[in-house]
Order: C-alpha cells, then structure tokens, then sequence
C-alpha cells in the first residue's frame, strides 16, 4: 500500500493519537491500581454488626489504608449524608464542598490534611468518584449543618431558613472510686442519631500512628475520629462525650471539631492534655460534654467546651454522667437557649434517670452494668418504661411526641444506634465492648416502618434496616 504525502502525515498523526489515547488509559489504570506496600499494614474483618479495621503508618499512609479498605463503606456512607444534608439544611452538596475548602480546611493541621489526603487517594485508587472536598466536607457532616449553616443563616438574615438545631448526640457516664466495682475507672456510652446514619455508624478503628499513641475507637466510615466520639488510648486515656443541646454559636476562623477531637486522642497522655488540644483553636463546632478517665490515675472528668466558655470538673471519686444537657449555669445561660426546667425534653428526663440509677448501683456499678443502663426504657417524666427519646434506650421510631428540643418531628427514626464500654482493665489491655444496633437489642425494620410512617419516605433511598446484635470484645491489633 502507498501513502502520498498528506495521506502519510493523517497516518502518522492518527497513529500518534490512537498511542496517547492508549498511553492516557494506560496512566489512569495505574492510577487507579492499588498501591500494595501502602496497603500491607491494613486489614479488615466483620463481627456482629461491626466491620473492624486496622490502619498503621505515616498520616498519609493511614489514610490511604482507610480510604481503599473501606471505599465501598465509605461511598455509601458519603450518599446517606449528602441526601440527609441537602434535605436538612436547604443548600446543595456544592455548598459543602466550597465550606470544606474555603473554611475548614485553611485550619487543619499538615498531618491531617495529609490523612485526609490520603483518604481521598485511597478512594480513587478503589474507583470511586469522591475527592479530597467531599471527603473533607464528610469529615465535618456534624459541623457544617448543625453548626456553621444555621451561624451563617444569622449572618445571612436568611429568608425562611430551615430550623436547625444542636443534636441530641448519646447517654453516657463515666465513674471511679466508691462508685465501681473494683474502685477504677468504668466508662460507658450510646451514640444516639438518625437511624439512617447510625445503621453505618459502624466501624471499629484500631490505629497505629507514626506519632501518638496507638488508638482504639468506634467510627463511621471516611471519618479520621469516632465523631460519636467513645475510644482509648495506649497511654491510658479514655474518652466519650455527649452533645451540648441548644448550643448556637459558631467561629468561622476556628480549627475544626473533628481535627481537635482526633488529635486530642492521638496525643493526649493525660486530662490536661486532652483538655489543652481542645482549647487549642476551638470554632464551638459540635460542642460536647465531654467525658474522661486517666487510667493511670484513676481521675475521672467532665469538660464542657462551648465557644467562649469551657468548665472542667474532676474528680478520684464520683461520678459525671451525660445525656445532651449542658451543667454549667454560667454557661447554659450565656452559650446556649437550653430550658434546663422542661422535664418533658429528653436531655432532663434522662439527666434525671441517670440520676437515679447511679446511686442506686453504688459500688456494684461495672461494664455489665453499665450496659443493662443504656439498654433502660423508663421514661421519668411519664413515670413508666415506654419506647420514646425520653429513655437511656431511645426510640424516636415509636414516640408520638418527637422532641422540640432537637426538631425532632414524631416518629422520626432516630435514637440510641450503637452502644459501647471499658473499663480499667480493658483499657489497660486496649479493649472495648461494643453493640451494633439499639442497646436493648431490639430490631428497627426500615420497610415496615416507611409503610406506618410515609411522611419519611424521602429516606427510603438510605434507610435500611438496624438489627439487634450481641455486646462484642475488641481488641487493639487481633486478626478475626
């Protein structure tokens, strides 16, 4: 065959584009090929309701770990909150990806923002189409619409704003001395949220930083910390909170909540410690009761961190519970919109449940029992056991009333999703109980549900069902 001139240049040109093409696919393939000496540390299993990971390296690394392992987890997971999101809060996905780049991200330390880097690396590694902004704007699903967005609504003066609320985020306690069985430190908690979120609020992260100390920790997938917040430390820190209701100021300019609370975990050596990170930049985002124990010492405290205001209480001997009620008078008048007398709101009811409950138990209280509490139905204000957000079990799926407080509609499907517990020896050992679904193990049955409750469907597409499990044992570095 014979090529004039022109002929033979539409050739060679032809051919030189079939090899770029070829050459680009080439590239993404291995782009998108995973990166096995990164990956060698990692692993994951399944137990009872909970998909356990093992993550270990540099930030980078660790985050590329989290991202591959998870990738199908994560997707899901970043689906169920941008609908959720959008519905809430009135602003498209757009909004949150600018809000990850434009304000959060400017105050997140380098070691973080390589992790989340990574995190993102390891996503497109996986296939998926999530980037750093999704990933960074998925890292602060608390702080972006319970916090910043109704801020900047104030700011806006924004016409028919949606009403947005604080969460009513977990029942926990935290107890040492004359108060446990053996007289050390027993800390136990439930994450409570919607229903839709909870089901994968599910992972358990077992962590071993370059830097830091080694960390075990519950979590949803795509997230550097628990954010329902309930780890332990390899220095003998324990932790968990609950969340601040009716709590309403935000900083712009501030570090993020879920940075602080992540790195307060991975180097805190003491309450001190753990307090000072938290201080370090605090923006108010997702603001928390939180609750401690130094295993070393057998302290124990209560920290509130609000915006401006933050108060600390400790103690060797005693007990601090929480149930989304701020503590401080100074406080819950300056900082938040509280009413701490309405005893029919879920924060008071339960506050004064705890209240009965812990004396009660004096010196017999351990993770076993601590455990029979989360799984507690009596509703204080109706004076009976009943299936509602007043119980230490909650169960918005059956309460007629929702609660105001939260803006919680009736039979909203939302309450207490996981459980977990540790004491002094499991700490000591990097050990916690966890329980994936209600703490009174109970079913939720998402189709039989939408078919009572329709005014729900536009959940249909992320809400599935939560089934009860069994108390698991975790423990940091096992294999299955």
């Amino acid at each position: 065959m014979r090529f004039g001139h022109h002929a033979l240049v539409r050739f060679w040109l032809a051919f030189c584009m079939l090899l770029g093409c070829t050459g680009l696919g080439f590239a993404k393939q291995d782009a998108n090929k995973a990166d096995e000496a990164r990956l060698k540390p990692a692993y994951r299993f399944q137990r009872d309701g909970w998909l356990y990971v093992h993550l270990e390296g540099s930030p980078s690394d660790i985050g590329y770990q989290h991202g591959y392992l998870l990738a199908p987890e994560i997707d899901d997971g970043f689906r169920t909150v941008q609908l959720k999101d959008v519905h809430r809060t009135k602003r498209e996905w757009d909004f949150y990806r600018q809000t990850a780049q434009n304000i959060l991200w400017p105050h997140i330390d380098l070691e973080y923002q390589q992790e989340l880097q990574g995190i993102a690396d390891g996503l497109k590694a996986h296939g998926s189409t999530m980037d750093l902004w999704d990933v960074v704007a998925l890292n602060a699903m608390e702080e972006i619409p319970d916090y910043y967005v109704p801020w900047l609504n104030k700011q806006e003066k924004r016409a028919n704003a949606p009403d947005l609320k604080a969460p009513g985020n977990c029942s926990a306690f935290v107890a040492t001395g004359s108060w446990t069985k053996d007289h050390k430190p027993v800390i136990v908690h439930s994450n409570w949220t919607d229903f839709a979120t909870g089901t994968r609020w599910t992972i358990i992260f077992d962590i071993v930083p370059t830097h830091g100390y080694h960390m075990l920790m519950d979590g949803y997938p795509g997230i550097i910390v628990s954010d329902d917040d309930f780890g332990v430390n390899s220095a003998g820190l324990m932790v968990t909170e609950t969340t601040i209701t009716g709590f309403t100021l935000f900083d712009p300019n501030g570090k993020p909540e879920f940075m602080r609370a992540r790195k307060a975990l991975q180097y805190a050596n003491s309450i001190d410690q753990y307090v000072q990170i938290m201080l370090d930049g605090n923006n108010g985002g997702y603001a928390n009761d939180w609750l401690l124990a130094d295993n070393n010492t057998g302290e124990i405290a209560r920290f509130e961190l609000g915006l401006k205001m933050h108060r600390v209480w400790r103690t060797k001997n005693g007990y601090y519970v929480g149930a989304n009620f701020p503590s401080d008078p100074a406080f819950t008048k300056a900082e938040t919109d509280f009413n701490p007398n309405n005893m029919s709101s879920s924060p008071n009811a339960r506050r004064k449940r705890w209240g009965e409950l812990m004396p009660a138990n004096k010196g017999q209280i351990d993770v076993h029992v601590g455990e029979k509490f989360l799984a507690d139905h009596w509703d204080t204000y109706e004076g009976k056991d009943d299936r509602n957000l007043r119980g230490l079990c909650g169960h918005g799926e059956s309460s007629p009333t929702g609660d105001p407080v939260w803006s919680e509609p009736p039979y909203a499907p939302t309450g207490a999703v996981t459980a977990q517990a540790a004491d002094s020896t499991m700490a000591t050992n990097m050990t916690l109980h966890a329980r994936a679904g209600h703490p009174c193990g109970e079913d939720f049955i998402a189709d039989k549900f939408l078919k009572e409750h329709p005014e729900f469907d536009w959940q249909r597409p992320i809400l599935k069902d939560m089934k009860g499990n069994p108390w698991a044992e975790f423990k940091a570095g096992e294999k299955q």
